[in-house]
């Protein structure tokens, strides 16, 4: 038995790393390495799902989404500031009966609690966006990364006296694998999208007719859609932006129904 051992050693030794290969793939195979990087798009094919730099299913094992399914668009809106567009923006949600998800920082609550309430009170998820709005891939320490995410819950508790939704959108679509992780090891879904457009220059707003150009065409089945609340022209258009996505026979859902 010694002979034989001595001489198959190197293919028990060969045999033995191949299992061991196996069980490590085999108990990280929920989980799929993604670089840290800026959420991108590309469009290959008009009206259909657009391809993002990291697929459905690798992002689904951190509890994140970009795109749903079915005739349905996921409607949700960035709040880094007030620009005294949001009244109207809710006005036209509550006129369609349409949800969306508002995304906002901490600064935006403690300037507008009264906005923030009356998303909260219309049936809106108001999602969280971070304190500060840092890029939070850089942030490799767990505690200042709960702590960013924290303030947010603790300062819409005190305004709304409810608990904040557990759905996040990173600043700036900055993601890591990590990033993805620590928000997930917090009970956080973290919210992408798979439309957009450049909406968030104050002084250089697009016209109608260009934002139409970029949100008509585009859309797709389980589109989940990034709008800037600053934006007047998407306070201007919206009215009309959802008639046409209606007429074309798209519904509207929460993104909660993302997961």
């Amino acid at each position: 038995m010694l002979q034989f051992l001595r001489r198959n050693a190197r293919t028990l030794l060969y045999g033995a790393s191949i299992l061991l290969l196996a069980l490590i793939a085999s108990a990280t195979s929920g989980r799929i390495a993604l670089p840290a990087g800026s959420w991108g798009l590309s469009f290959p094919t008009e009206g259909q799902p657009p391809v993002g730099n990291a697929t459905q299913r690798e992002l689904s094992s951190y509890d994140a989404a970009y795109l749903g399914t079915g005739k349905t668009i996921f409607l949700t809106f960035d709040c880094g500031y007030e620009a005294g567009c949001t009244a109207q923006i809710l006005d036209v949600l509550r006129a369609h009966d349409v949800p969306a998800a508002f995304f906002v920082v901490g600064t935006y609550i403690d300037a507008n609690p009264e906005l923030v309430c009356r998303m909260a009170d219309e049936g809106h998820i108001v999602g969280n966006h971070t304190e500060h709005h840092y890029d939070m891939s850089k942030i490799a320490d767990p505690d200042t990364f709960r702590e960013e995410l924290a303030s947010v819950e603790r300062k819409y508790k005190a305004v709304t006296g409810r608990d904040m939704p557990k759905y996040y959108r990173p600043p700036q679509g900055i993601y890591s694998e990590e990033n993805l992780r620590m928000a997930q090891s917090l009970g956080y879904r973290t919210v992408l999208w798979s439309l957009a457009y450049v909406d968030w220059q104050r002084d250089n707003q697009p016209t109608a007719q260009q934002a139409f150009d970029k949100l008509i065409p585009r859309i797709h089945d389980g589109a989940v859609v990034l709008l800037h609340a600053t934006s007047t022209t998407n306070a201007a258009i919206l009215d009309e932006l959802l008639t046409r996505w209606e007429d074309m026979g798209y519904g509207f859902a929460p993104v909660s129904d993302l997961f």
